[in-house]
């Protein structure tokens, strides 16, 4: 067990370390929420979309941008070193998933500080749930960024294709507009995209009323959201576990 959990904590403290000692990333995850509340949510009049979204988005772009460390791990031989060390390569995956997911996560419980001080966290929300909802999304979008960042050779290409996938991901998700208010061929996109059910899990959490968020079955988010997870984390794994000479310097 050490032969796992050792270097899966090593690679956990030393991404924590590092988000720590930067300064810019620590100002960027405390005034983010704060920015992004007081500039669009006062400005939007239906906080029965707006919070769902922001919340997606604020989880989403924090755990991809944490996996953006390994294209540094890379550049600084870190990477290198592990990958040549008898540590299993998941560990690797594990430990910057966990540290991305939690960096998210706490980001995403600022927001709802925000929301609960500001008195427009509604009475049935559960935090329990919305803690739930948030987990499996860090935990997924990290995992996803890991593999981009395997793929891509600097940080300027990771960027570009965040920008390019993500971005149209979580635009499709119902945060700007649901699936009746879509064009009938825009619905079977929204239906095939898993941030479409982390929006909705997200609405569910946060107590809205069904009619106020996309008719999909709480059992088929919640699957939805697993299986997104579980099928990110073993793709990044299968993604680390390549011998690429290109992908080590």
């Amino acid at each position: 067990m050490n032969a796992f959990w050792v270097p899966t904590s090593a690679v956990f403290q030393r991404d924590l370390l590092r988000f720590w000692r930067e300064r810019s990333r620590v100002a960027g995850f405390a005034l983010t929420p704060v920015v992004f509340w007081v500039l669009v949510g006062s400005g939007y009049s239906n906080f029965e979309r707006f919070l769902p979204g922001a919340l997606v988005l604020t989880v989403m772009f924090s755990a991809i941008f944490s996996a953006m460390s390994l294209i540094e791990d890379r550049k600084e031989g870190f990477l290198l070193s592990m990958l040549a060390s008898p540590a299993p390569r998941i560990t690797i995956a594990v430990g910057k998933i966990a540290s991305g997911s939690l960096i998210a996560v706490a980001q995403a419980m600022l927001f709802l500080l925000l929301a609960t001080v500001g008195g427009t966290l509604y009475p049935d929300a559960s935090l329990a749930v919305l803690f739930a909802v948030c987990l499996l999304i860090a935990a997924a979008f990290t995992a996803a960024g890991l593999v981009i960042a395997w793929l891509v050779a600097s940080s300027q290409g990771f960027h570009a294709v965040i920008n390019l996938i993500f971005m149209p991901l979580w635009m499709l998700s119902g945060a700007i507009f649901t699936l009746t208010e879509a064009q009938p061929w825009l619905r079977y996109l929204m239906l095939a995209n898993p941030v479409t059910y982390a929006q909705e899990a997200m609405a569910r959490g946060l107590g809205l009323p069904v009619s106020a968020s996309h008719p999909v079955g709480a059992i088929t988010t919640w699957v939805v959201l697993t299986v997104t997870a579980i099928a990110t984390l073993v793709a990044s794994v299968r993604v680390l576990a390549r011998r690429s000479e290109r992908n080590l310097t």
